[in-house]
């Protein structure tokens, strides 16, 4: 009985063996073009990995130079170190947003600061100085400081608990004048002009 099972066994694998190499070619070319497409997906993934991670190094950049301009103007206004204290210390980077706009020109970019005396929040809409190359992520931007507020809450131990808004911008903003709209002549006008006789 164990004979026969393994001579059945063998007949079988005999005719597998046989059977294959007419029906092999088909697998092969499944396996090429399953492993073609596999480099295919994974390529890409990897690529995009690498694109989401170069951006987000960008944005790293940008915020750390943003806010290490504005930590600087903040700590040369006396009212700012007057209500929190100094050292200002910059908040953590996960707590800050940013917002790119004009090819990575401009930035809006909000982030918590804290002194010895409170805390607070400087809000800045800048511009950056300089050329924009594919290199620029290599280099630190020089950045101009637009529009700067800090928004500080100082608590009391005495006294009531205190929230200051405090502009850090170099230029106040401008008293708001009305616009004068140009008007252009309309056709009537013009031919009622020129009709007009001239004084010689």
């Amino acid at each position: 009985m164990v004979g026969r099972r393994v001579l059945s066994m063998l007949k079988n694998r005999r005719g597998v063996a046989q059977a294959s190499p007419a029906a092999s070619p088909l697998p092969a070319e499944e396996g090429k073009a399953k492993s073609w497409a596999r480099k295919v997906v994974s390529g890409a993934l990897i690529g995009l990995t690498g694109g989401v991670a170069l951006s987000a190094i960008d944005d790293l950049v940008i915020y750390h130079g943003c806010s290490s301009k504005a930590m600087e103007k903040a700590s040369k206004n006396p009212a700012v170190t007057e209500a929190i204290g100094e050292p200002i210390v910059r908040g953590p980077w996960y707590n800050a947003s940013l917002a790119v706009a004009h090819k990575r020109n401009s930035v809006s970019c909000t982030f918590p600061v804290s002194g010895p005396q409170g805390t607070g929040i400087f809000q800045l809409k800048a511009v950056r100085n300089g050329d924009d190359t594919w290199f620029s992520i290599l280099r630190p931007c020089d950045w101009e400081i637009l529009i700067m507020e800090a928004l500080l809450h100082v608590p009391g131990n005495e006294k009531k608990e205190q929230t200051f808004r405090i502009s850090v911008s170099d230029n106040p903003p401008l008293d708001c004048k009305p616009c004068v709209i140009a008007r252009k002549p309309q056709p009537s006008e013009k031919n009622a002009q020129e009709n007009q006789p001239k004084d010689s």
